[in-house]
């Protein structure tokens, strides 16, 4: 899971990506549904949170001003999240959370030798990569999206729904 940056007065509160915001709320309560965490919920680093053929991360490693990262953090950022990408070798699904991060993860997808077509960000948007690794864009679990209807409890569970799908589903071999 890839996320734009820690919230203020969440992650970079408590120390953990979702963990003790309302974007979390959603998050860890789908995952938990479809068997990626042992708990709908997570407030603190100590909660007892344990995820489950999860990862989560973000492109920007600080809270940016209004949520809106400069180029500046953003190349600053890079290359630590470049480098997560080289140590999880077992990605079977990338899920970015948002049109901020599914535009980061091609971006840095292609600095990392990948060549994809141009791509537009929408929710539910499937994108089959090399050695049976998919994107499933979603759009974030922001209270903007969830409080206006943007983003629904089904439109999400969607989205795990299907990564769980392709997780269970056999790799298909290599070309």
């Amino acid at each position: 899971l890839i996320g734009l940056a820690p919230a203020a007065q969440g992650g970079n509160r408590t120390g953990r990506m979702f963990t003790g915001d309302r974007s979390g709320d959603w998050l860890f309560e789908a995952l938990h549904r479809f068997g990626f965490a042992n708990q709908p919920h997570s407030e603190t680093v100590d909660d007892g949170l344990i995820l489950k053929d999860c990862y989560i991360t973000a492109t920007i490693r600080c809270a940016p001003p209004q949520n809106k990262p400069l180029p500046e953090e953003t190349a600053a950022c890079r290359p630590y999240f470049l480098r997560e990408l080289d140590l999880l070798k077992r990605i079977g699904i990338f899920i970015p959370l948002g049109q901020v991060a599914f535009t980061q993860l091609l971006k840095n997808l292609r600095l990392k030798g990948l060549t994809l077509p141009p791509l537009k960000f929408g929710h539910g948007q499937v994108v089959p990569l090399p050695k049976g690794r998919t994107i499933i864009a979603s759009y974030h679990p922001s209270q903007q999206n969830t409080f206006t209807g943007k983003l629904t409890r089904e439109m999400f569970y969607r989205v795990f729904k299907q990564a769980q799908q392709h997780l269970n589903s056999p790799v298909p071999p290599e070309k």
